[in-house]
């Protein structure tokens, strides 16, 4: 395996750069990444621009196979709980070989999209009857396994869930499969944490959120994990729908982020899943924490969840990355295009996403969402920098949407003109191509196991 590879174009943590050396070691660690450089000879060449490889901060990896099957009206007015409810009956007949069939397939398509790396908020744990299986981590294992044979990075999240609503109500029948006790989570990732060390994956928590988890098994959730690992990444969905806040307010008298701000040690290890609705000292308060918003854009559209204030929370300086969350869409750059034109109608003003070091949208949306996305793996991934793992993808020059393009317009094309996933050329994770020619090397078998799981969880 070659262990380098030359571009004429790279996207660098600090903006493009020609003819571009990269180079890496046997652990997958770039350990020359130089600009100005000659062409070497018996150096691969890249058939285009080099982006950093973007990681995905948040999945439900099961519900790839529920995606598109709730585009019916199902109530007087559908919303997120009533697509949580039919969620919730989807989720009631999976079993470990469906887990490991839909994750393989989705592990495969975001690699073919751009996707490096997942963050895996795993909240599905036992079985149809809500009994632990022999081996308690059986379902984790199952995603661990998917992410192995397809090459992706891995961050995985087991989630903490406890209840139905603020103030510790009893979880209803369609979590059962969701629920435990703290200490059983504390077991589970002590038994987790050498399986991830051994695989290069990377072990956090994710308490599912603040009507979920109540103060006190939070408080002894995070004591837990900080002695297993006091940098480990933690995860939580917060502020997604209004009603949420409503019930928060109505249960503690603070909005949500508000309340976990003054409640929880919340700093740089922090992901804030969705944000969505969050006022102006919330805004301000979150993003001095250093904690991440995780943007899901399409699956916050799909849901009909709401827009998150974009320009506000730059303005103060957040850091945030992007998810593909229910997987509705698996493809980072449409992430990206769904994330600027949401802001588009918001604001009825177009490039939104350009900043003061970067005019270039794609461009400076890239490397923010890079960035954020790292912090919130907990690996490095951060782009391509010495010290940082190899993962990029390798665009086509030679596709018609971005032929005779300068590079950065190239990036412009692929998130804006292109059909997104078309003009990939390749993916590397840690060095190693995972993506050629557009393709994963187990496309077809998966995809087959795929479309066989979902037949089976469909049938009546």
């Amino acid at each position: 395996m070659s262990r380098s590879l030359f571009a004429a174009d790279a996207l660098l943590p600090q903006g493009w750069a020609r003819d571009v050396l990269l180079g890496w070691d046997d652990t997958g660690r770039l350990v020359e990444v130089r600009a100005d450089a000659p062409a070497p000879a018996g150096v691969p060449r890249a058939a285009g621009p080099v982006l950093p490889g973007m990681p995905n901060l948040h999945s439900h990896a099961f519900q790839r196979a529920f995606a598109g099957l709730t585009e019916h009206r199902a109530e007087q007015q559908d919303s997120f709980w009533s697509w949580r409810t039919l969620m919730y009956r989807f989720a009631a007949r999976l079993g470990p070989q469906h887990m490991e069939a839909i994750a393989t397939w989705l592990y495969a398509e975001m690699l073919e999209a751009g996707y490096t790396s997942v963050c895996e908020f795993q909240y599905v744990h036992h079985d149809a009857d809500g009994r632990p299986y022999a081996d308690d981590a059986t379902l984790s294992l199952a995603l661990l396994r998917a992410a192995q044979r397809t090459g992706i990075g891995f961050t995985l999240l087991p989630v903490l869930y406890q209840a139905s609503g603020f103030g510790g109500l009893a979880p209803n029948e369609g979590q059962r499969r969701f629920i435990r006790s703290t200490e059983s989570m504390l077991r589970l990732l002590d038994a987790l944490k050498p399986v991830c060390e051994a695989q290069g994956a990377r072990l956090g928590l994710a308490p599912h959120s603040l009507r979920a988890v109540p103060p006190a098994a939070l408080r002894e959730a995070l004591a837990g994990l900080d002695a297993l690992d006091a940098r480990a990444p933690i995860h939580i969905h917060i502020a997604e729908q209004t009603r949420e806040v409503e019930d928060c307010v109505a249960w503690s008298g603070q909005r949500p982020v508000a309340w976990l701000l003054d409640h929880a040690p919340v700093d740089a290890r922090w992901c804030l899943v969705h944000a969505t609705h969050m006022d102006e000292g919330e805004y301000a308060r979150a993003a001095a924490s250093g904690a991440v918003a995780g943007l899901c854009p399409t699956t916050e559209a799909n849901l009909g969840d709401g827009l998150f204030d974009f320009a506000r929370w730059r303005g103060h300086g957040g850091a945030w990355g992007v998810g593909s969350d229910s997987h509705a869409c698996v493809n980072a750059a449409e992430e990206l295009l769904m994330l600027e034109y949401g802001q588009r109608l918001a604001t009825r003003q177009r490039n939104v996403g350009a900043d003061g070091s970067q005019r270039e949208v794609a461009t400076a949306l890239t490397l923010a969402a890079v960035r954020g996305g790292a912090q919130a793996a907990g690996r490095p991934v951060g782009g391509l920098s010495v010290g940082q793992q190899a993962d990029f993808a390798v665009l086509d020059a030679g596709h018609l949407a971005l032929q005779g393009l300068p590079a950065p317009q190239m990036l412009s094309a692929h998130v804006f003109a292109s059909h997104r996933s078309s003009a990939i050329d390749a993916v590397y994770v840690a060095g190693h191509a995972r993506v050629t020619a557009g393709r994963h090397p187990l496309h077809d078998e998966a995809g087959a196991a795929f479309v066989a799981a979902r037949g089976q969880l469909l049938e009546d």
